[in-house]
């Protein structure tokens, strides 16, 4: 593979997660149309965004305290923003840009981007309250999350349906949003589906959007179907930790309340439902070989790995862990796009969605030796998603996601008759 980060913008993005970077006093993110830096309710993020060489979109970290020892530093020259490596010279790149109307209000006066934020260029919800794992008098939070330090400061504590509409009607009529991810933590009597569905139901209603849940495992499997039949496209479970000892450890809450063998239950259930399923690990905090021991069992029920990596937040019970180091890393995210491409999943598909907190399957092509192995399957992926972006574009939303779900229901076929044949 390429390992030079002046030209593998997949390697720099890598590299960027693992070691930060400083911000130059040159630099004003907001004045300059950037993105300001928020601590979102997913719990991950927490620095800067912006947009690599190769459109790949990030969210760098750089109010961490691991920072400080990054050779990476962020430079504003002539008008543009400059990244340096060891005082070299690495790359231009761009803001990721602030939407004008974050700052409006909706009828009830939140301001909106408390009510919703783009992650990269998809809008994130978590409309319910927070975590219970935070707030109970013995504390069962998820050691690297941080959830519960956001609430009240970035993330608003109470979102109506109508703030949500409202806020979802601006993103995509001015961040021309083609896609809505909804999440919630543990509540009591695991009303957390209950809570979503009106707001699925509305907005898939008016807008035709495609529509993410990540909650935990619901006890309940038929409950899924009903998502399914009310219009979620995309269903995501994030168990974390492959390892079950490991699991236990990092996630205290998640192991009394659901056990990690109901979480991949889950996952393998709802491979076989929707258009897409994921399985969310985090790399870093369990061996690489345990990594990609999840994901070859992920692929392997027809699901898609959500890899994230391990990023020490501020004020978490993590906070003074290192991060991984980044050739660590790589094996892992060279095997997440290979084992796709094996079992041709569709990774890419989907119109105008670019993460930036986490490393796409499909980017996981920048650590391949071969890059052209399977570029039959990634030009196919690559035109159906322009093909589909050109719908949105043209406001024909319920035509894109109907025919989202023929390749969803192409790739559920497929995964039976490989089942059938094994």
């Amino acid at each position: 593979m390429d390992m030079n980060v002046k030209t593998n913008p997949g390697l720099l993005k890598l590299d960027l997660y693992c070691k930060g970077i400083n911000v130059d006093e040159s630099c004003y993110i907001e004045q300059d149309g950037g993105r300001a830096i928020m601590r979102t309710r997913a719990g991950l993020g927490s620095g800067l965004e912006a947009i690599l060489p190769g459109n790949l979109w990030t969210n760098i970290p750089v109010v961490e305290f691991f920072v400080k020892d990054s050779p990476y530093t962020l430079h504003k020259e002539s008008g543009r923003y400059k990244i340096y490596r060891d005082g070299e010279f690495i790359t231009d790149i761009r803001l990721s840009p602030q939407p004008s109307w974050y700052e409006r209000k909706t009828s009830s006066q939140k301001i909106m981007k408390r009510v919703g934020s783009l992650q990269g260029t998809y809008l994130g919800i978590y409309p319910a309250k927070v975590c219970e794992y935070w707030i109970r008098e013995t504390k069962v939070n998820c050691k690297f999350c941080s959830v519960g330090l956001n609430l009240g400061a970035d993330d608003a504590d109470e979102k109506s349906l109508k703030d949500v509409i409202e806020t979802v009607r601006e993103a995509v009529r001015e961040s021309g949003i083609t896609y809505v991810d909804f999440n919630t933590g543990h509540y009591p009597g695991e009303t957390y589906l209950d809570i979503l569905e009106p707001y699925i139901i509305a907005i898939k209603k008016e807008f035709g959007l495609l529509i993410g849940v990540q909650a935990p495992p619901h006890h309940d499997l038929k409950r899924y179907d009903r998502l399914k039949q009310i219009g979620v496209n995309r269903v995501s479970f994030c168990f974390e930790i492959f390892d079950q000892d490991r699991f236990i450890e990092v996630c205290p809450g998640k192991h009394t309340q659901y056990g990690l063998k109901r979480y991949l239950e889950a996952v393998e259930y709802c491979a076989r439902v929707f258009d897409t399923c994921n399985g969310e690990i985090i790399a870093g905090l369990e061996p690489a070989e345990s990594s990609i021991e999840a994901i070859d069992w992920i692929t392997g029920v027809g699901a898609i790995p959500t890899v994230c990596v391990f990023r020490p937040l501020k004020g978490t019970d993590y906070e003074d862990v290192p991060p991984p180091k980044t050739e660590d890393m790589i094996p892992v995210f060279r095997h997440l796009y290979e084992s796709c491409m094996k079992r041709r999943l569709p990774i890419g598909v989907a119109p105008n969605v670019k993460v930036s907190l986490v490393l796409l399957p499909e980017e996981g092509r920048y650590f391949t030796d071969d890059p052209n192995k399977y570029w039959f399957l990634d030009t196919k992926y690559k035109v159906a998603s322009k093909v589909l972006g050109s719908f949105y574009s043209m406001g024909m939303a319920k035509t894109a996601d109907k025919i989202i779900s023929a390749i969803g229901a192409s790739r559920r076929n497929q995964m039976s008759r490989q089942s059938a044949i094994q």
